[in-house]
């Protein structure tokens, strides 16, 4: 009953989808894809299809050393990774090039879905944190095709929302179907089988954005030689930022110019199709204003401070962490639920986050322990701590110190999923054990 409501609702909803694909530019492209047309030429290739699904750049860039740790060991497959938006797009080109090729993921009609697995004729199917298809997930379960959550997550607001008794049976119907529930925690774990998941299948495998690679290609020197910094010149690196925030930011950062003349501010919208009402805003304080993207075509440009550079590339945030005195992650002063606050943290960097960290609630939890992160509750903590750090040197360093360690110590999700994973690539009658049957949880870095 529930399946036929959704499908009803759906066909209903579905003149407002295709608007919505058409008016908004940024979802046009891949539009055929999205129906399960013009797909990438992989009828040529007879090797085993694993099909991978990752929703926007944060889980593409999770996933990305997953797929790459699969490809390694399992060369005898092909990988097909999709995504929903154009920076997830990005990301499996570039980060998976060569490893899998990219797709726009099928909007749910049930006659898109049942297309485009004929199509891939996948071996197995996995979705990273909590992206649940009612028909993807329903056509899969019906061709015995083997379907996987990985770096399952289940936050506090979607979670209440799914205990309400009719969408909870719906989402029921979804989770039993799932061959593996590889979750972020041991909260998450419990999480899925109050919504219904087996218990044996549902296992604490880690958070694998913490076995992301440094980026190789961050050195300080061409970091500061991108963006022009001068000798002296010290950053406050703001990643992320939503509307709320970047006024709050760029108030805290007109303070702390008075008192650190050399301090300079990154601001990263976490929407680029922001930058210029971001721009505007600042402009109108009367703070001078610097596009990532322009820098590199002016021969010089003029240490005035205050300024404030406004990152309006992609792929490149992460590797300016490493310039930075402090960073802010945003997402976290207003409801939103925060971005990845591990990407300072690799490079020792003091990591600040407002309490809105309903999405990253675990790392944010070792960060605070830990000393490596610091909660601010709103603008004007944000500003005392940001000239603390800045002023005190040691203090800063110390801080930067206990994040890494947070990274070091919880290392080892990788793996463990990739193991767990295997169990549903092995061939069938092989005498190969499920490592997940029983009750031992195959995690190398379980605290």
């Amino acid at each position: 009953m529930w399946h036929l409501l959704y499908n009803v609702v759906l066909i209903i909803a579905a003149p407002v989808i295709l608007f919505i694909l058409l008016v908004k530019r940024r979802c046009r492209r891949g539009l055929l894809q999205r129906f399960g047309f013009t797909l990438p030429a992989l009828h040529s290739d007879s090797r085993p299809l694993v099909w991978v699904h990752a929703v926007s750049l944060g889980e593409a860039v999770a996933v990305a050393p997953l797929v790459k740790e699969l490809h390694r060991r399992h060369q005898g497959h092909r990988f097909v990774v999709s995504t929903v938006t154009e920076t997830g797009r990005e990301v499996v080109e570039q980060r998976m090039a060569g490893v899998a090729e990219h797709l726009y993921a099928p909007l749910d009609f049930p006659w898109v879905v049942s297309r485009l697995i004929s199509q891939l004729q996948p071996v197995l199917y996995l979705f990273v944190e909590t992206e649940l298809w009612p028909n993807l997930l329903r056509d899969l379960h019906q061709r015995g095709i083997p379907t996987a959550m990985v770096n399952g997550r289940l936050s506090t607001r979607s979670f209440a929302r799914q205990q309400w008794g009719p969408v909870r049976l719906f989402y029921r119907t979804m989770i039993e179907r799932l061959s593996l529930c590889l979750m972020q925690s041991d909260r998450d774990v419990e999480r899925i089988i109050m919504l219904g998941a087996n218990p044996r299948l549902a296992r604490r495998t880690g958070n694998i954005k913490f076995d992301q690679p440094i980026p190789c290609a961050a050195k300080s020197d061409s970091v500061r030689e991108h963006l022009r910094l001068e000798q002296g010149e010290r950053l406050f690196v703001a990643g992320s930022t939503h509307p709320g925030e970047e006024e709050a930011l760029v108030e805290c950062y007109g303070r702390l110019v008075v008192s650190v003349s050399s301090a300079v501010l990154l601001l990263a919208p976490r929407h680029i199709e922001r930058v210029e009402q971001v721009e505007a805003m600042i402009r109108a304080r009367g703070i001078t204003v610097q596009r990532r993207s322009a820098i590199d075509k002016v021969k010089a440009v003029a240490a005035v401070r205050p300024r404030v550079i406004i990152l309006d590339t992609r792929g490149e945030l992460a590797s300016f962490y490493r310039e930075a005195v402090v960073a802010y992650v945003g997402g976290t002063l207003v409801p939103v639920g925060g971005h990845n606050l591990l990407e300072p943290a690799v490079w020792a960097r003091p990591v600040l986050f407002g309490p809105y960290t309903d999405h990253c609630a675990e790392i944010a939890s070792f960060l605070l322990e830990s000393g490596g992160g610091r909660l601010v509750n709103d603008g004007a903590e944000l500003t005392r701590e940001v000239i603390r750090l800045f002023e005190q040197g040691e203090a800063c360093e110390r801080m930067g110190r206990a994040a890494r360690t947070v990274v070091e110590q919880n290392q080892g999700a990788l793996e463990a999923t990739v193991v767990a994973i295997e169990s549903l690539l092995t061939p069938k009658g092989s005498k190969s054990e499920n490592p997940l049957v029983g009750n031992q949880i195959p995690l190398a870095a379980k605290r």
